[in-house]
């Protein structure tokens, strides 16, 4: 059975008025539900009868992880986040803590294919993006988006060591790969590197099409 990304929501009306993405991967039997953000009614329509086999936070913002524990708890999945975000998670689940402790280098499969746990501090200091071989992806989170390095709440909390993570961990993947953020259209590592030099230069502005 083929491997595949499905985002919730899934159409480009409205890419860029705050609205988070959804990510959903895996086949015809079970899926990996990536930053189910805060309907968990929308994200498991579209997981439709599949069984969720887990639920990755890229970061702990509310805004990316208020549904993680309906979406999981409907086939009893687990949810997943770096240790470093576990004070931002307790704004959205101040009684119930994240049960798997992603560190660098770990692996989750789904389907036939692996996604690799990639640490990318600076949006917060466990952000993570969630690298896939096979399918030519990455999940980038609020480490990256078409637009730049994503800021939260109109600043940006580390901007030296986000660049760093975006230079030193994404750039360094395939041109081709595309880039699934946490917000807005995707890009390509290819893309994302011809604009890089420019973000340094600007250094912390917030993009007018943010």
């Amino acid at each position: 059975m083929e491997t595949r990304i499905d985002r919730v929501p899934a159409d480009d009306a409205k890419p860029d008025e705050g609205t988070s993405n959804a990510w959903i991967i895996g086949d015809d039997e079970e899926v990996i539900v990536i930053d189910p953000g805060r309907d968990a009614d929308a994200v498991l329509d579209v997981v439709g009868e599949r069984e969720v086999l887990a639920v990755i936070c890229t970061h702990g913002h509310t805004a990316h992880v208020a549904a993680a524990l309906e979406v999981a708890e409907r086939d009893e999945a687990q949810v997943a986040l770096h240790p470093r975000d576990k004070l931002l998670w307790h704004d959205a689940h101040p009684d119930d803590p994240a049960e798997i402790d992603m560190e660098d280098g770990g692996v989750f499969e789904v389907g036939d294919v692996r996604l690799e746990v990639i640490h990318s501090p600076g949006h917060t200091p466990g952000s993570v993006c969630l690298y896939c071989e096979e399918l030519d992806a990455v999940f980038s989170g609020d480490t990256l988006l078409a637009t730049g390095p994503a800021p939260h709440d109109n600043e940006f909390p580390d901007f030296p060591t986000q660049l760093t993570a975006i230079g030193e961990h994404l750039l360094t993947l395939p041109a081709k790969t595309r880039v699934l953020p946490g917000h807005g259209k995707e890009t390509t590592v290819g893309a994302a590197e011809k604009q890089f030099d420019s973000w340094v230069t600007a250094g912390p502005v917030i993009p007018s099409d943010r």
